[in-house]
C-alpha cells in the first residue's frame, strides 16, 4: 500500500519540540519551537549517578522523553493518541500503515544508533529521538526528522529496527498522533502554567539531583572526579556532561537560548515586559554554560593539566547555579 500525506517539514533545534510544532502546524495551530518548549516546561536539569549508560552517569538538560509533548497536549487541550506495541513489531508497523492510509502523520520514538540517514559521527546509543512518518511507497517510509534540513527515508526493516532499539529508554514501538483537531486555544493561560512549572521544578524539588540543587550537586562531583576516578576516567565522565550539553538535543546553553526566545514571544502574547527583560538574563546564563563547556573541553583534550582545572569547571557550575536560582525566583514573581 502506497500513501503520502501533504506534510510540511521544517527543521528545528530539538526533536521533541520540532515534532510537536510540526504536527500542530499540520492541524492549523502555528506554534514556534521556543513556544512549544516554554509551554511544555522543557527547561530542566538532572544529574543521576545511579543511572548509567555505558558505565557513565546520566546528565540531562530536559525532562523525560514525551513529557513536553504531554504537557503541551494538556495545556492546550489537544487530544493526542499514544500507543506502544511492546512485543509486536509487525503489529506496530501495521498500525502505522493504517494511520498513513487515513492521512494521519504519526510521531514516534526511535533509537539513533541505526538511523541510516544520520551521519556516522552522530550515531550513538540514544533511544529517545522523535521523528514523524508521513508517507510510504514500496516499503520505503517518508521521514520528517526535525533536526535534519531535508526529509529522509527509511526502509521497512530499518524503521522497524530503530522503533525497537534496545537499551535504556527502549522505545518499544511507541507512536503518537493528533486524535482530534484542536479548537480555540488559550495561549496566555498555557504560558502561565508552563513558566510556573519550570520555576517550581528548578527551585523546589527536594531531591538534590534535580534543578538548581542538581547543578550544585554536579559541581561537587566534578570537583572530586580527578581524586576519585583518576585522569582517564575523570575526563571520560566530564566528557559525557559536555556531550549531553552540546550534542544531545540542544543541551545546556542551547536550551537557555531557546527559553530566552520563548520569553520574548511570551512577553508579546501576555503584554508583560518583565518577561522580555528576563530573556536577556537567560541569554547571559546560556553564555555561562558555553564557558563551562569550553573549560571542560580543554580538560578532556588534556590541554590544561591538573586538578585546578576541574576546580575551575566546578566553580563555574556553582556560579551558574546561583544565577539560575535568582533568575527563576524573579521569573516566578514576574507572572504573579
Amino acid at each position: 500500500m502506497n500513501s503520502e500525506i501533504n506534510f510540511e517539514h521544517r527543521q528545528a533545534a530539538h526533536c521533541e519540540n520540532g515534532v510537536v510544532s510540526n504536527l500542530l502546524r499540520f492541524y492549523g495551530v502555528e506554534l514556534s519551537e521556543p513556544m512549544v518548549f516554554g509551554i511544555g516546561s522543557g527547561l530542566f536539569f538532572s544529574h543521576m549517578p545511579f543511572l548509567k549508560v555505558d558505565g557513565i552517569p546520566v546528565t540531562s538538560f530536559r525532562p523525560l522523553p514525551g513529557i513536553i509533548f504531554s504537557r503541551i497536549a494538556k495545556r492546550l487541550h489537544i487530544h493526542f493518541a499514544r500507543k506502544k506495541y511492546r512485543r509486536s513489531p509487525k503489529k506496530a508497523m501495521e498500525e502505522l500503515d493504517k494511520n498513513l492510509a487515513k492521512g494521519i502523520p504519526t510521531g514516534m520514538l526511535v533509537g539513533v544508533y541505526h538511523l541510516s540517514y544520520f551521519p556516522e559521527p552522530y550515531r550513538f546509543h540514544f533511544n529517545a529521538h522523535n521523528i514523524i512518518v508521513y508517507g510510504e511507497e514500496n516499503s520505503t517510509y517518508k521521514i520528517s526528522d526535525p533536526i535534519m534540513e531535508n526529509v529522509s527515508e527509511l526502509s521497512y526493516k530499518e524503521l522497524m529496527r530503530v522503533r525497537y532499539a534496545k537499551g535504556v529508554f527502549a522505545p518499544k514501538g511507541h507512536m503518537y498522533w493528533v486524535d482530534k483537531a484542536p479548537g480555540a486555544i488559550d495561549l496566555k493561560a498555557a504560558i502561565q502554567k508552563g513558566i510556573t512549572q519550570t520555576c517550581k521544578h528548578m527551585l523546589t524539588i527536594p531531591v538534590p539531583l534535580f534543578g538548581v540543587k542538581g547543578i550544585r550537586y554536579m559541581s561537587k562531583q566534578v570537583r572530586n572526579y580527578p581524586r576519585k576516578l583518576g585522569p582517564r576516567k575523570a575526563a571520560l565522565f566530564t566528557g559525557q556532561i559536555v556531550r549531553a550539553q552540546e550534542e544531545i538535543g540542544t543541551g545546556g546553553a542551547g536550551f537557555r537560548y531557546m527559553y530566552a526566545a520563548f520569553l520574548q514571544e511570551a512577553a508579546k502574547v501576555t503584554d508583560n515586559d518583565k518577561l522580555r527583560e528576563l530573556s536577556f538574563n537567560m541569554t547571559a546564563i546560556g553564555d555561562m554554560w558555553r564557558e563551562f563547556a569550553t573549560i571542560t573541553g580543554r580538560i578532556i583534550k588534556n590541554r590544561n593539566k591538573g586538578d585546578e582545572n576541574y576546580d575551575r569547571a566546578a566553580d563555574m557550575l556553582l556560579k551558574i547555579a546561583g544565577e539560575e536560582e535568582k533568575f527563576y525566583q524573579k521569573l516566578l514573581k514576574s507572572i504573579q
